[in-house]
């Protein structure tokens, strides 16, 4: 093991598996959607970054049976509907692990289970996923007013928790920008 694995894991900077669990700064570019079919989509008509430029986009990468990931919809919940005032956009990219995920009819039956109301694209073919170098279920994207990804983040997130604070922190942060 390398010294620079090895004293992040002795200060508690790494998350399963070895994946960052601080925000990660980017700085590119978001990539645009690749679904354009309505069917693609759940909750909305096909978006594009454009139609969201001037509002920070918070990107919800997850697949339904990933219990990080559903663990983690109670704070998205509660973050959308306290940041949304202030121009804050949820947009999940739903992007399945396993062969039973690609069923629509099941994963329309998990977004009414799980309360989600915002816009989500089905990313049955991971080109989304790809675009974005993503490595982990649940991933969290934020997209600044530009339509620049500025920070990304993975893992269970509990309202509250460090990485609740730091993603929280950023959203407060971009939806100040002018």
């Amino acid at each position: 093991m390398n010294k620079t694995i090895l004293a992040a894991f002795a200060l508690g900077t790494l998350g399963f598996a070895g994946i960052v669990a601080q925000g990660e700064p980017v700085g590119r570019p978001a990539p645009e959607f690749t679904q354009t079919r309505p069917e693609a989509w759940i909750n909305s008509p096909p978006l594009t970054l454009q139609k969201l430029r001037g509002n920070v986009v918070l990107l919800d990468v997850w697949a339904f049976e990933c219990w990080n990931c559903y663990r983690s919809f109670p704070w998205l919940l509660a973050v959308e509907q306290r940041y949304a005032p202030r121009g804050l956009k949820v947009v999940g990219i739903h992007s399945p692990e396993l062969p039973a995920e690609h069923d629509r009819a099941r994963l329309v039956r998990k977004i009414g289970e799980y309360g989600l109301k915002h816009p989500i694209m089905i990313d049955d073919d991971f080109a989304y996923f790809r675009s974005l170098d993503n490595r982990a279920w649940p991933a969290y994207y934020l997209i600044d007013k530009r339509g620049v990804i500025r920070y990304r983040f993975y893992g269970e997130t509990h309202q509250g928790d460090a990485r609740a604070q730091e993603i929280e922190g950023a959203i407060a942060r971009l939806t100040s920008e002018q």
